[in-house]
């Protein structure tokens, strides 16, 4: 079996379903590719969650029916519904619509009774084997919730007016209106069915439906002026006192109804809205504390769960294609994802819950599918682009079915685009090789331990031959230079390094390399009469230097010096600076 798995914060999340990809393969690829999949081993010892789980281009919202036998989703294009039926893995029916889905509420324990609002200002009423009725609203709406005891279903949208549609009485009811500008989100708490609106510029008014009134409001945290504390999700929790908010910011506080302060603020990181919110209780048997719930928080790039009264991260999830809603199956550790990508996403976290009961497989697979190696389904194909191509010779196959266009180049097959390389640069290789030997050269170059010293500004050639006269008596005695040397010549370079030695290291020459009044002038008459072989080569020396010196002091490398072998001139320079 192959599957993807991670682990953060010793949490295993498995990826069930759902590929990397976040847009759906060429056709022409497809087919090829289902043709080859026959003797793909991976391809066919992999695990299918649910067939058919994705739509042609994207997914917007989905949910599981009340029963926990059937999983509704919509997405797009064309704009559509789907049924997924988990007792037989595969998907039941789907329904094409007339207007992308903004939110819907499951009306009836099964998928057989639906609300949708769409997004041309209506509400569509879907039954078992049609489009029932559709009802059009006075604003465009954004969010939709439905309240079981009074039958009203409740839209909130761009406007302060909240309406509620009583589908018993088959007519709108008195509109409720608050005091926000738009309502992003409408929910109804499940314990005592209290109204909760989550407006745009930062406030939740809380209402009680039996009065119709506004009963309490909560201001987010920097909503004076802010944008970013725009309310975009809420959810209740199921003992009737938590609530949980996000904001546009990013950011997640969690409110107790008797307080109007957050008690837990939690940062999603990424700057980007909160798009769904889960309470998440701990299962019977636990090792969790009863009263710590956590939170599944999700934006278009990560999922979170994290603990509701610690902060501290439990999980996250990061899916290829953004995200747009995320559903938890109930009683269980599975989480089914809908965004950006042709294929839904559906995530197994142990450690979260059990496996539900139509996927009780998972629970023995989970530590046999586990793989790291992925494959690209591009890897047989080469990107080119027009000017590369037409520097390959190969621009008079465009149009042909050897090339495939794709937005500003063309796939080509990669045996193709090599040979063609290879043909176009027979010496590619050779080049590549004497590149990585000059690298490997210069790499070890570098490693080496280089004894450098410093140049003073003032008599710079002066401290430079002293210090030639200084490594060359270094070296000889290295090398054994005084066997192969005369004696009289080995005693003239000792005594210049000893004189050189002398300069350098008495304080009592420091001023000669620190003040410009003792700068020796080596273009003077006598300078020159007693230093005659070594004027030339003195000037361009030291011609080059200045132009290297860029501060007051530089660095030179004694092993680069010419080395003296103690000749006259050599012996001339000491016996005049003594």
């Amino acid at each position: 079996m192959v599957l993807q798995a991670t682990n953060t914060n010793n949490v295993k999340v498995y990826t069930v379903s759902g590929s990397s990809l976040s847009r759906k393969l060429p056709d022409w690829l497809a087919r090829r590719k289902q043709r080859e999949l026959k003797k793909d081993i991976e391809w066919t010892t992999r695990i299918e969650l649910l067939q058919d789980f994705g739509f042609p281009e994207a997914s917007l919202r989905i949910k599981t029916t009340p029963d926990g036998q059937f999983c509704m989703a919509t997405g797009v294009y064309k704009p559509q519904i789907r049924v997924y039926e988990f007792s037989d893995l595969a998907m039941k029916f789907d329904r094409h619509t007339d207007a992308e889905n903004v939110d819907f509420a499951i009306l009836s324990d099964d998928w057989t009774k639906t609300v949708h609002l769409q997004s041309d200002r209506t509400l569509e009423f879907h039954n078992e084997g049609q489009m029932h009725f559709r009802a059009r609203i006075p604003r465009f709406g954004r969010g939709l919730a439905y309240h079981s005891p009074s039958c009203d279903v409740i839209v909130g949208g761009a406007g302060a007016e909240v309406f509620r549609l009583n589908i018993d009485q088959g007519r709108f009811m008195t509109p409720m209106k608050t005091e926000m500008t738009g309502v992003n989100v409408v929910r109804v708490n499940p314990a005592h069915q209290l109204f909760g609106f989550g407006g745009e510029d930062g406030v939740v008014e809380l209402w009680d439906p039996r009065a119709k009134a506004r009963v309490g409001t909560l201001q987010a945290p920097g909503s004076d002026g802010s944008s970013d504390a725009e309310i975009t999700e809420m959810s209740f929790r199921a003992d009737g006192l938590g609530m949980a908010v996000g904001t546009k910011g990013g950011h997640v506080m969690l409110y107790d109804l008797r307080q109007a302060r957050p008690w837990q603020t939690k940062d999603q990181r990424f700057g980007l809205p909160v798009r769904t919110l889960h309470w998440l209780e701990p299962a019977r048997g636990s090792h969790v504390d009863a009263d710590e719930a956590r939170v599944l928080s999700a934006d278009a790039r990560s999922i979170k769960i994290w603990g509701a009264q610690s902060g501290r991260p439990f999980a996250a999830i990061e899916p290829a294609a953004a995200v747009n809603d995320v559903c938890v199956v109930p009683g269980s550790g599975l989480l089914l994802v809908a965004g950006e990508a042709a294929e839904m996403q559906s995530y197994f976290v142990p450690q979260l819950g059990p496996a539900p009961r139509w996927a009780g497989f998972l629970e023995n697979l989970t530590e046999e599918m586990e793989e790291s190696a992925k494959q690209t389904v591009y890897d047989d194909y080469k990107f080119v682009a027009r000017r590369e191509l037409e520097s390959l010779g190969l621009a008079h196959l465009i149009g042909s079915s050897v090339l495939k266009p794709y937005m500003h180049g063309f796939f080509l097959d990669l045996r193709l685009y090599e040979r063609a390389k290879a043909i176009a640069n027979p010496f590619a290789y050779e080049e590549y090789r004497l590149r990585r030997v000059q690298e490997k050269l210069a790499e070890a170059r570098e490693s080496r331990i280089r004894a450098t010293t410093k140049l003073p500004k003032v008599n710079r050639a002066l401290a430079h031959r002293l210090l030639q006269m200084q490594s060359a008596e270094k070296k000889a005695g290295e090398d054994g230079v005084e066997k192969r040397a005369g004696g009289r010549q080995r005693k003239k370079a000792k005594a210049a390094a000893d004189t050189a030695s002398a300069v350098m290291d008495d304080a009592r020459f420091g001023d000669m390399f620190k003040d410009d009044e003792f700068e020796v002038d080596e273009e003077a008459l006598e300078f020159r009469q007693l230093h005659t072989t070594h004027t030339k080569r003195a000037a361009k020396q030291g011609a080059r230097e200045e132009g290297d010196s860029s501060g007051e002091e530089d660095e030179v490398d004694i092993r680069q010096m010419p080395v003296p072998m103690g000749g006259a001139s050599d012996d001339e320079d000491a016996e005049y600076y003594r």
